[in-house]
């Protein structure tokens, strides 16, 4: 007992004696680190600022250069001027050479003789540019005949930051002036110098960056964000000290170093930590190194004073690869084809005890697998399988099968594993259940494939509708081109001629039908419709458009009545929406029905209070529609393809544009149909009711149109169309109409006429959007801007077959007052310059350049 005390003293001695000797080491190597640390820190921070007074010099030495170059220019131009005299030729060419003196792209320069900018590289728009607004010019003028420099600021033409300098000559408001681009301040001292991983910056004396080297493309916003920081540590003395320690872009460690050149300019360099470190490191890796060798020869002789329980050691290897999240887990010895139970399940181990033949195992675990699915398994896991997947390095092999738990199956994984740490003959059979991820998995892939089907079945529907509007939009149109040239053959005609007209005035309505079509469901797509509601007669608009269908109901032989029951027929809502939903329930009725058939429209009001609901029945004992379309009947791009509807013509959008419109009045439809019995469309709208005494618009209505019908009469208008048809037609009927007619080819053109005629000579301007030269949007904003009263409040409409909500908002932009889309509409038009007129006449004329949006009651174009 006494020997071993001791001896186990001795070894706690010889433990301690190491620790202290290992403390010594580490103590030693911080101490030595931490003063080269300040070393190297100190010499860093000398380059550092060498380096950054380096660059301001290069900087201040570039501004010189300039600023003489400029000083030259100045004088040279002022002495031609005072002999020769104003050449806009010579002046250029001067400019030029002054601007090929320093290479492509560093400066722009450019004079200002008598108000006129002449440049080296002309602009676009630069005369109209009002040079006299500007910062650069007006600081030259008032320097006294000395040479200034503007801060970095965005050039409206290029979008990039620029510097101006720029002097006044001898004659008063003569100014010569350079546009200087800071990425060209690629300094002489370069940015390979630095460094691998360092950043330099230069800025103005107002903090705009003007150039910068990074080690990685950044965006300006980016790297604009980085400099603004650094100039903020610069400014409240965070970097002045030696481990002025900052982080760049990517979060990386870097010291910062700068310089404030006389002009203001302030030049900034960030040196990676680790480029000045590296010494540091590398002498820290020879210490580490020693001392980790000496910590592996003290666990080297550690490890043969220590023995090691072999069963235990067992236990935890086999824990340290398989982990505890599986309930079922055995060694396998594949060379003697045995099982070593590590962990098993209550059913097992009360079948087969710890250790035993391998077969035992796979029968026991076949007992609570479905017979199909032990096959597999029995096969996959067998002794000789394991061999092979052994033999080829096979390291995780498994998957997934149900289980029997009790009476319930649940999902379990299985896998083989094998590790060289363990026995080279044997390998880790391991099972974990895996119900509720396998349940979620199968979940997500159900989820998946509906997603697949609904969109193939989404695919199928659009590509039957762009089949069905070709045919449907050919057929209107194939009419209009073979009506036109049996027209062309019979001019001596009267009759005949009558005749085709009218059939090409119908065939170009039910085309325009279906691109109206296609445009509203556009616009549904995007977002809510706009209602326009208003006074208007409810039981006179449902008869409007039951006359309309009537004529053509009785000419095919068709029985069509209406039947109206309402007392309060003045009502408060969109009339417009209303005939678009009796227009589409009306039509599908005429269209699938046949000769005999009977067609019927009834209204009644069903509740009468501050909101009454009126029920509209569109019926019809014609083809009807099968039980499996009834489902889709709302779904954009389905048309019915039974019987009688193949032949019938349609976008399939109708019904969806209806639904829609119902829904967005608060309003419900039902349908109810059979295939060779009929359909029948129930409408239940809400109306605010108004009581005859309030009703005092039919007199007004009728003095407006009065008004509208006259409008035209001796206004003056300017017409901007790109299309010589278009532009045919436009001038024929406004000219028709009374009005005296400009011609505009292009929005340059129109612009140009503008501005050139006498103010207020112009009552409106139609503008098309899609224009050579200068699009409308363009041009508008052309004319907004000019310096005279009436640019600001002549009315703009934008006339164009640009139909969506972006293209109405695009013209809203540009300073137009109104969008009346293609096909014209002059009624609209005219009902449009007499609001737009009303209205800038009761208003001043800073009013009146807000855009004016015609309802959506009156967008029928659209």
């Amino acid at each position: 007992m006494t020997t071993g005390l001791k001896r186990r003293r001795e070894n706690l001695h010889k433990l301690w004696r190491r620790f202290f000797v290992l403390a010594a080491l580490a103590a030693m190597a911080v101490c030595s680190l931490i003063v080269i640390q300040g070393i190297l820190l100190d010499n860093a921070q000398r380059m550092g600022n060498e380096m950054a007074r380096g660059y301001s010099a290069e900087g201040e030495k570039n501004a010189i250069s300039y600023t003489t170059l400029l000083q030259v220019s100045t004088e040279y131009i002022d002495n031609q001027l005072e002999e020769s005299g104003n050449s806009t030729g010579w002046i250029q060419s001067y400019l030029k050479i002054v601007s090929n003196t320093l290479g492509s792209n560093v400066i722009d320069p450019y004079a200002v003789i008598d108000g006129e900018i002449i440049a080296a590289n002309p602009w676009e728009g630069d005369e109209s540019y009002d040079v006299a607004d500007t910062n650069w010019y007006q600081e030259a003028l008032a320097a006294d005949g000395e040479i200034i420099y503007t801060d970095g600021y965005q050039d409206a033409i290029s979008g990039e930051i620029i510097i101006t300098i720029a002097k006044e000559g001898q004659i008063s408001g003569n100014v010569v002036a350079f546009d200087i681009f800071p990425e060209n301040f690629r300094s002489n001292l370069t940015y390979g110098n630095l460094p691998e991983g360092s950043t330099y910056f230069l800025c103005d004396s107002s903090g705009t960056l003007l150039y910068n080297e990074l080690e990685r493309e950044v965006t300006r916003e980016e790297a604009q964000n980085y400099a603004d920081q650094l100039l903020e540590k610069i400014r409240d003395g965070s970097i002045s000290r030696s481990n002025a320690e900052v982080r760049n872009l990517r979060g990386e460690r870097q010291l910062a170093y700068y310089d404030i050149a006389e002009n203001g300019w302030i030049s900034i360099i960030t040196i990676p930590y680790r480029s000045l470190m590296r010494g540091v490191r590398t002498l820290s890796i020879w210490y580490i190194g020693i001392l980790v060798l000496f910590f592996v020869t003290q666990i080297i002789t550690n490890i043969r004073e220590t023995k090691i329980n072999k069963d235990f050691q067992r236990t935890n290897d086999t824990v340290r690869v398989l982990g505890n999240s599986y309930y079922a887990i055995y060694r396998i010895d594949f060379s003697k084809g045995t099982y070593e139970m590590i962990k098993g399940s209550d059913y097992v181990r009360s079948r087969i005890p710890a250790v035993g033949d391998y077969e035992l195992l796979l029968k026991t675990a076949g007992e609570v697998m479905p017979p199909d699915v032990f096959g597999d398994f029995r096969e996959s896991f067998s002794i000789q399988n394991i061999r092979t997947l052994v033999s080829k390095r096979t390291r995780d092999y498994g998957g997934d099968f149900l289980r029997l738990f009790g009476d319930t199956y649940r999902w379990v994984n299985v896998k083989l594993l094998f590790d060289e740490s363990l026995n080279p003959e044997e390998a880790v059979l391991c099972f974990r259940e895996v119900d509720e991820e396998k349940k979620a998995q199968l979940k997500q892939i159900q989820l998946l494939r509906e997603s697949l089907n609904a969109a193939k079945e989404s695919e199928e529907s659009k590509n039957s509708f762009f089949s069905n509007m070709s045919h449907d939009m050919r057929t209107p149109l194939n009419a209009i081109i073979g009506l036109t040239e049996l027209a062309q053959k019979h001019l001596e005609e009267p009759e005949k001629i009558r005749e085709y007209m009218g059939k090409i005035g119908y065939s170009s309505k039910q085309l325009l039908g279906l691109i109206n079509d296609i445009l509203e469901m556009s616009r549904l797509e995007r977002g809510k419709i706009t209602l326009d509601n208003r006074h208007f007669n409810l039981k006179k608009c449902v008869q409007d458009c039951a006359d309309i269908f009537r004529d053509q109901a009785v000419q095919e032989g068709k029985d069509f009545s209406s039947d109206i029951e309402i007392r309060m027929t003045e009502v408060y809502g969109d009339s417009f929406r209303l005939t678009q939903i009796l227009n589409n329930l009306l039509s599908n009725a005429v269209k699938f029905s046949s000769a005999g058939d009977k067609i019927r429209i009834s209204v009644r009001e069903m509740e009468q209070k501050e909101y009454s609901k009126y029920q509209i029945v569109v019926s019809d004992t014609g083809a009807g529609m099968s039980e499996e379309f009834l489902d889709k009947i709302y779904i954009p791009y389905e048309r019915e393809m039974r019987f009688g509807a193949k032949n019938v013509s349609g976008t399939g959008l109708g019904m969806p544009i209806t639904k829609n419109i119902i829904s967005q009045m608060n309003g419900e439809i039902d349908v109810k149909s059979k295939l060779g019995e009929g359909t029948t469309f129930t409408v239940t709208l809400p109306f605010s009711g108004i009581a005859p005494e309030d009703c005092t618009e039919e007199d007004t209505a009728e003095q407006k149109k009065q008004q509208e019908e006259d409008f035209l009469k001796g206004k003056r208008i300017l017409l901007a169309e790109d299309n010589e048809i278009n532009m045919e037609i436009a001038y024929e009927i406004l000219t028709m109409c009374g009005a005296e007619v400009v011609k505009a080819w292009n929005g340059k053109e129109a612009a140009e006429i503008f501005e050139q005629s006498g103010e207020n000579e112009f009552d409106v301007i139609l503008m098309d959007m899609q224009m050579p030269e200068m699009n409308g949007c363009d041009s508008a904003r052309a004319i907004r801007k000019m310096k005279r009263p009436d640019a600001k409040r002549v009315p703009i409409i934008a006339v164009t077959a640009n139909a969506f909500a972006e293209d109405i908002a695009a013209t809203s932009a540009a300073g137009m007052n109104a969008h009346i889309s293609k096909p014209i509409d002059f009624k609209l038009l005219c009902r449009t310059l007499v609001e737009l007129t009303e209205q800038a006449e009761s208003k001043t004329p800073q009013q009146t350049t807000g855009h004016q949006t015609c309802s959506a009651a009156e967008l029928r174009g659209l």
